[in-house]
C-alpha cells in the first residue's frame, strides 16, 4: 500500500459519500430476531451465502430459537437442518457447545464482549464483530470477502490479511460510521463490483477513484 494515510482519507470520504447516497440506510442482510439467532446465522454464513443461510434459518429456529433449545439437540438433527450449508459437521457441533456455553456461562444470554463471543465455538473476530456492531451497537468494522477484497482494490489497505484490511479501515473512516460502511461496501460489492465483474476501472466507484492510473509517489514534504 503506497498512498499516504491523506490520500487513503480522501478515498474513504469520496467512498463514503458515495454509498451512502447508495445505501442510505443498509440492513443487516442475514435474518433474525435476536442476539441469538443473529450469532447463529453469522456463524453459518462462513463459506456459505448470506441467501443460503436466509433459507436454512425459518425451519431451525421454529425448532430451536434460544440457547436452550438449540442445547436440547443432538449435533445430527441439528446438522438436518443446516446441511446444504458449507461446512455443516462442524457447524452443527459448533452451535451445539456454543448454545451450551451461553447456558453455562452467560446465563443463557449473549456476551456483549469480543473476548467472550470469541471464545464461543466457532465464533471468529469476523463473526463477533458482527454481532456487536449490528445487534448492540458498539463500533466495529466486520470484514468479510467483500470488505476484504474492495479495501485492497481501492488502496485503502495493503489487503494482507483481514486483521490489517480492519486495522486500516478504522484509520481512515470516523468511528461513528464503522458499522454503516461495512454493510455498505459488502452490498456495493455484491451489486456493482464483484470480483470478475470488475476489474478495478469497470464500476462507478473504481472509475472514480482512477484506480487504473499509477499511485503517484507519497509526498513527503
Amino acid at each position: 500500500m503506497s498512498l499516504s494515510l491523506k490520500e487513503r482519507k480522501r478515498r474513504a470520504g469520496v467512498i463514503g459519500a458515495e454509498l451512502t447516497r447508495l445505501y442510505p440506510d443498509p440492513k443487516p442482510p442475514l435474518d433474525h430476531r435476536d442476539a441469538f439467532t443473529l450469532l447463529v446465522a453469522v456463524a453459518l454464513s462462513a463459506q456459505t451465502t448470506d441467501a443460503r443461510v436466509n433459507l436454512v434459518t425459518p425451519a431451525l429456529f421454529a425448532r430451536a430459537p434460544d440457547p436452550a433449545s438449540m442445547a436440547a439437540l443432538s449435533a445430527q438433527q441439528i446438522l438436518s437442518f443446516i446441511k446444504t450449508c458449507g461446512l455443516a459437521p462442524t457447524k452443527a457441533k459448533n452451535l451445539k457447545k456454543l448454545s451450551q456455553m451461553l447456558l453455562d456461562l452467560h446465563g443463557g444470554e449473549v456476551p456483549r464482549t469480543f473476548e467472550e463471543l470469541e471464545a464461543l465455538p466457532g465464533v471468529g473476530h469476523k463473526t463477533a464483530s458482527v454481532v456487536m456492531s449490528q445487534m448492540f451497537h458498539i463500533p466495529a468494522f466486520p470484514v468479510d470477502t467483500h470488505v476484504h477484497r474492495l479495501a485492497k482494490r481501492w488502496k485503502l489497505s495493503s489487503g494482507k490479511n483481514v486483521e490489517q484490511t480492519e486495522a486500516d479501515l478504522k484509520k481512515i473512516f470516523p468511528e461513528d460510521t464503522w458499522n454503516r460502511v461495512s454493510l455498505q461496501i459488502i452490498f456495493y460489492g455484491r451489486e456493482y463490483c464483484g470480483a470478475r465483474t470488475c476489474d478495478g476501472k469497470t464500476c462507478p466507484l473504481c472509475r472514480e477513484l482512477n484506480l487504473k492510473s499509477p499511485d503517484k509517489p507519497e509526498s513527503r514534504g
